[in-house]
């Protein structure tokens, strides 16, 4: 009798046939602007990158792909921070196919929603609160953008960042001014600095957050907990960042702007930080502070069932309010009146420490193969991989092959989720009938 995939390995094995056909699709010669091929290992990483809305890249989008190249890749930005599944689904909804029960569960753990009753009308919720936020983000950036270059590659370049930032992908079309520039020549635009942030932090709240919202509107009370710790957790990063770049960086990259300059670029710094992987600054100059602030905000990331990728902000809620709660003495683990379940704790806590492991292991193996790298650069590429954000001191292009392989299983894990990924492999196992007597040891 065989043996049905887990919805956890469709979605771990769905990602990665997805990826590998968009790096056949990038390997061909009309995807490259030299009607050469890119070769298979820079298509295979760009296919990661932009399947995993990370926005690391060996060649710059640009200048380095043709228009069919650029069009491949803001395909698999869109699909890989919707969710393969999301668009399955929803291609089924619009050809009224039936969808079985095992395909909603698969689309409930793909978007980390645990109401299968509900899924469908939150799929339709998904697909048509994107297009409206996109279109509206394309709009506002087409009034920069078409003047800038034109109505043509005005239009595309408004369309391709308002889909790129609101996916958290990173990727950007401005290398026709300095390859690998990113937004820098837009530094002081601050239309396309708050649009831009704009689609990053509502792309990165989760779609089980909008439908919340989108119910009961600007009433906190009403809200479920999961959206009141996404909301509260995403202020305190985004302002409590924002602050601190202010701080640390009043002599280094924002030395010598006026202040309100110097505001818009560490809220930028502060917001890109949390996955999105667009900078306005030069990241290879952060202080060294600033450095670690954005290995931190590249670490934790976004919020679950969002576009975003990192260890998310609901698990840095749960491990902050047990580590408390433990520290006080408390049995109760709650916040807003609400008790966490244990799972949750267990959960947090496994998420927390399998991300640490590889992002260790990632590091490691990166300094064995290239010894004479900046271990600072090394940790900064590696937990921005890790964390889908695609930020960079400037060494992804000086990877080796084997470096790269390392950075492109990184980004396939950051996006499938490091546990999801740790599930897929592993057969599920039934539990022992009879369990192991308990014996206490003593922590810390």
């Amino acid at each position: 009798m065989k043996k049905k995939l887990s919805s956890i390995r469709i979605i771990a094995f769905g990602y990665m046939l997805f990826v590998m056909v968009g790096a056949l699709l990038l390997t061909m010669p009309f995807a490259s602007r030299s009607g050469q091929s890119a070769g298979f290992l820079n298509a295979l990483f760009t296919a990661t990158s932009s399947s995993c809305v990370t926005g690391l890249i060996v060649l710059d989008t640009a200048t380095s792909w043709s228009f069919f190249g650029q069009a491949v890749i803001i395909c698999l930005i869109q699909v890989g921070g919707l969710g393969f599944m999301t668009i399955a689904t929803m291609f089924s909804i619009a050809f009224k196919r039936r969808i079985g029960l095992r395909a909603r569960m698969t689309m409930v753990e793909s978007i980390n929603n645990d109401n299968i009753g509900s899924i469908l009308s939150l799929t339709k919720t998904i697909v048509k609160g994107t297009a409206t936020i996109e279109g509206f983000g394309a709009l506002i950036l087409a009034t920069r953008f078409v003047p800038e270059f034109g109505a043509a590659k005005g239009i595309w370049y408004s369309v391709f960042h308002s889909i790129s930032a609101f996916c958290n992908a990173g990727f950007d079309l401005m290398g026709v001014y300095e390859p690998y520039c990113s937004l820098s020549k837009h530094a002081d635009d601050v239309i396309v600095n708050i649009t831009v942030m704009a689609l990053i932090t509502v792309g990165g709240l989760g779609f089980f957050v909008w439908d919340d919202i989108h119910k009961n509107r600007m009433n906190f009370k009403k809200y479920a907990l999961h959206t009141k710790i996404v909301i509260t957790v995403s202020a305190i990063l985004t302002f409590g960042g924002a602050l601190l770049f202010l701080i640390f960086e009043r002599n280094h990259t924002n030395a010598g702007l006026g202040f309100g300059q110097s505001v818009l670029n560490s809220f930028f710094d502060s917001v890109t930080a949390r996955t999105a992987g667009f900078n306005t600054t030069d990241t290879a100059s952060l202080s060294s502070a600033g450095r670690i602030l954005t290995v931190f905000l590249m670490f934790i990331g976004g919020s679950p069932g969002s576009t975003a990728g990192g260890m998310k902000t609901t698990t840095l809620a749960v491990i902050a309010i047990s580590t408390f709660n433990g520290i006080r003495r408390r049995q109760s683990k709650g916040i807003f009146g609400r008790r966490l379940e244990d799972d949750a704790i267990h959960k947090a806590s496994s998420v927390a420490f399998t991300n640490i492991s590889l992002a260790l292991a990632g590091i490691i193996l990166i300094c064995a193969f290239q010894p004479s790298m900046n271990v600072s650069d090394i940790i900064f590429e590696v937990t921005s991989a890790l964390g889908t954000v695609g930020m960079t001191t400037g060494i992804t292009r000086d990877l080796v092959a084997a470096s790269r392989i390392v950075i492109i299983f990184l980004m396939y894990c950051g996006r499938v989720g490091s546990v999801s990924f740790a599930l897929a492999l592993m057969e599920p196992r039934t539990a022992p009938p009879v369990k192991n007597p308990k014996e206490k040891i003593t922590i810390g």
